[in-house]
C-alpha cells in the first residue's frame, strides 16, 4: 500500500512539475522563465490605453485592407512579421513600414521555439532580422515568440540580440472560426478586466497565418473586429514602444 501512495504521488508531483513548466513556457503574462514586455499603465484620462498588435504577416489577402482601415483612423499598430513572408511580399511589408507601424521579430519560419536548440533560435532571430533590415531598412526592437512559446534560453538570445520580447494581456482567438461577435466578446472581457486593474490592454490579432497562402476565413473576423475597435470611444491607442522605456527601467 505505501508503495502504492508512494507512485501515486510521485505521479501527482511531476504532474505539477509539467503543469508548472507549461505554464511558464506559454501562459502570456507569466515572468517565470524570465521578463517580457505586456502592457504599461492606463492613463489618468479615464481612456483605455489599447496596443493592436498583429502576428504572422504580412498577407497578399489581408493586410492591405487592415493598412487601409488603420490609415483611416489614423492609428498606428504593431505587425510582429514572419521573416520568410517579408522575402516573398517585400512590397507590402514596405507599405507597413510606410502606414508608420511599429515592426516586431516574428522570427524566419515561425517554429516553435520552446522546442529549438539554442542554436536554431538564434538563426530563426537573426535571420529574420537580416530579412528585414535588407528589405525594409530598420532593424526591429521588438520580438514576439511563435505561439507566446519560450523558455529562458529562448529570452537570453533575444537580449543578446537587441530584441524586447514582448507577450500580450488580451487573446482575441481570431484563429478560431467562431465568429467576429466572439471574437469581440473575449476581447471585451480582457479589456475589462485589464481595465479594473489599471493596465493597458496588449491585444493579440493576426493579419495573416503563419501557413503563407493558407488563410483562414477568420482572418476577415479579424478586419471586421478591428474596425469595431477603432469606431470605440474611450480608447487610447498606441504600440509596445510607448511602454519600452519604464520597462527598460524596472
Amino acid at each position: 500500500m505505501n508503495a502504492l501512495l508512494d507512485v501515486g504521488a510521485g505521479a501527482a508531483a511531476l504532474g505539477l512539475l509539467a503543469g508548472g513548466y507549461a505554464y511558464a513556457a506559454n501562459w502570456p503574462t507569466s515572468q517565470i522563465f524570465g521578463r517580457t514586455l505586456i502592457a504599461g499603465r492606463d492613463g489618468a484620462d479615464g481612456l483605455h490605453r489599447v496596443a493592436l498588435t498583429y502576428d504572422d504577416g504580412p498577407s497578399p489577402r489581408n493586410t492591405p485592407a487592415l493598412l487601409d482601415l488603420l490609415a483611416d483612423h489614423h492609428v498606428h499598430a504593431t505587425f510582429f512579421l514572419i521573416g520568410e513572408h517579408v522575402r516573398k511580399h517585400p512590397d507590402l511589408a514596405r507599405r507597413v513600414v510606410a502606414g508608420g507601424h511599429v515592426i516586431g521579430n516574428h522570427t524566419a519560419m515561425h517554429p516553435n521555439l520552446r522546442k529549438k536548440y539554442d542554436a536554431r533560435v538564434r538563426g530563426e532571430l537573426a535571420t529574420c532580422q537580416k530579412t528585414i533590415e535588407d528589405t525594409l531598412g530598420i532593424t526591429p526592437v521588438l520580438f514576439r515568440p511563435p505561439y507566446g512559446a519560450r523558455r529562458p534560453g529562448v529570452l537570453r538570445i533575444a537580449q543578446s540580440l537587441g530584441l524586447t520580447p514582448v507577450m500580450w494581456n488580451v487573446t482575441a482567438h481570431d484563429w478560431d472560426p467562431i465568429g467576429s461577435d466572439a471574437i469581440l466578446a473575449r476581447i471585451d472581457k480582457g479589456m475589462r478586466a485589464n481595465g479594473k486593474r489599471g493596465v493597458a490592454s496588449n491585444i493579440l490579432l493576426h493579419d495573416a497565418s503563419h501557413l503563407d497562402g493558407i488563410e483562414p476565413a477568420s482572418r476577415v473576423d479579424t478586419i471586421t473586429v478591428t474596425r469595431t475597435l477603432l469606431r470605440r470611444k474611450g480608447l487610447h491607442f498606441v504600440t509596445p514602444l510607448d511602454w519600452l522605456e519604464d520597462f527598460r527601467k524596472h
